[in-house]
């Protein structure tokens, strides 16, 4: 019998190396640090480079597999899931913003301020620039992809729609070889560099209760979507709530919403939705309902950004999370997947540096479980709301779910 190889999860490396960058900035030579910190800048740089590819690989396959079978139904779904994404980091934001400022005191803010720059110089500079900005690559994705959804089959061919796959299968090739096994190095350097700065330990005493409250509002609003579902459906929130458990322990397991469609199609048939609006709805839903993830990525960035003096008014978060809640659109399925979707905004919309981005990456990865929970669990809610709506209609369902896009 062959021995599984132990296989250590991005978590556990992104913590190793949180702790390896505190140590080696904290007791190492400055030379050491400078040339750790000059792989990270170059990784970085190549992480710029990948981002807008990324965006348009992946949003315009989410968008093109979208069938046309069942428009109303498919609109009313997609309408449903983003407005929750927009509602969930829209609250986040209005929560996060009135509660963290009592967390940072103004020792540790001085304390932040005074190291701006302190920052290690890296030995190479190198620049990549990307072939496309964020805005660009968002929207030359949703023009390739809502073309090919609606004339793939009628006016055109398969080649465009094959050469788009082939090409979201080499950058998912470059997101698993490259980018997520190289994640450990970038957020090493990173942390090397605000240790040696003297920031580090200011930072980590205010993150630790900002991941406190974020847990909390991830079951905030589980709760919340489950008293609306209720409140449309009829149903008790609580024993629909009580239906969902398995599929979200299953999610703080795998941190994949793709890999939950299983449980989730279960948890969706015991809260009593029809076999046709589930097949459809819920694998769906597992691709572009990011309610959780949007919550997560709005609270820690607003987090930064009043750690950083960088302007965070609702007006410019209101943006972002409307951008946000198209670029993780189809993101990766893999731990962190939403999070490389989600720099491209960061750095565009809010103007975050690579330190920035690569604590984002951290904060996100630490709570993607919760995320993840979040995402798929409302995902059965959003199936409730649909079911009833489409009751008296089954045949429409019928027609969506055989168009279902496969995962």
């Amino acid at each position: 019998m062959e021995k599984k190889k132990f296989k250590l999860g991005l978590l556990p490396k992104l913590l190793i190396a949180i702790v390896l960058g505190i140590i080696i900035g904290q007791f190492f030579p400055v030379w050491f640090c400078r040339v750790v910190v000059t792989a990270s800048s170059i990784f970085s740089s190549f992480l710029k480079f990948i981002i807008p590819l990324m965006i348009v690989a992946y949003v315009t396959m989410g968008i093109a597999d979208l069938k046309s079978g069942a428009g109303k139904l498919l609109l009313i779904t997609v309408a449903l899931a983003y407005g929750s994404t927009l509602i969930a980091g829209s609250a986040s934001y209005l929560v996060s913003a009135s509660l963290f400022p009592s967390f940072m005191s103004e020792g540790a803010l001085e304390q932040i301020a005074a190291t701006a720059d302190n920052s290690l110089v890296s030995y190479i500079s190198i620049s990549i620039p990307p072939l496309l900005d964020t805005l660009s690559a968002v929207v030359l994705a949703f023009v390739l992809g809502l073309c090919m959804s609606t004339l793939r089959g009628k006016t055109i061919g398969d080649t465009l729609y094959n050469g788009m796959k082939d090409f979201s299968g080499i950058i998912d090739q470059v997101l698993h070889s490259v980018i997520i096994p190289l994640l450990p190095l970038y957020v090493c350097g990173t942390f090397i560099d605000m240790t040696k700065s003297g920031k580090t330990f200011a930072i980590l005493g205010i993150l630790w209760k900002v991941f406190l409250v974020v847990i909390i509002m991830h079951l905030v609003c589980i709760f919340l979507q489950f008293c609306v579902a209720g409140a449309v459906s009829h149903k008790s929130p609580f024993k629909m709530i009580r239906n969902q458990i398995p599929g979200y322990t299953t999610a703080l397991g795998t941190q994949s919403s793709a890999a939950t469609i299983p449980v989730n199609l279960q948890c969706a048939a015991a809260d009593g939705v029809s076999e046709q609006i589930r097949n459809f709805v819920v694998p769906l839903c597992a691709t572009i309902h990011m309610s959780g993830s949007t919550l997560k990525i709005t609270a820690c960035a607003l987090t930064l950004c009043m750690l950083e003096g960088i302007p965070h008014s609702l007006p410019v978060f209101i943006h972002f999370i409307m951008m946000l809640g198209i670029v993780m659109v189809a993101a990766p399925g893999v731990p962190g997947g939403s999070i490389m979707a989600a720099l491209g905004p960061l750095a565009s919309i809010l103007g975050f540096n690579t330190e920035q981005q690569a604590l984002m990456i951290a904060l996100y990865i630490a709570m993607d479980s919760f995320g993840t929970a979040c995402n798929v669990t409302g995902d059965g809610a959003i199936a409730l709301v649909i079911d009833k709506m489409f009751k008296p209609n089954r045949k429409v369902a019928a027609t969506a779910a055989d168009n279902a896009p496969a995962e």
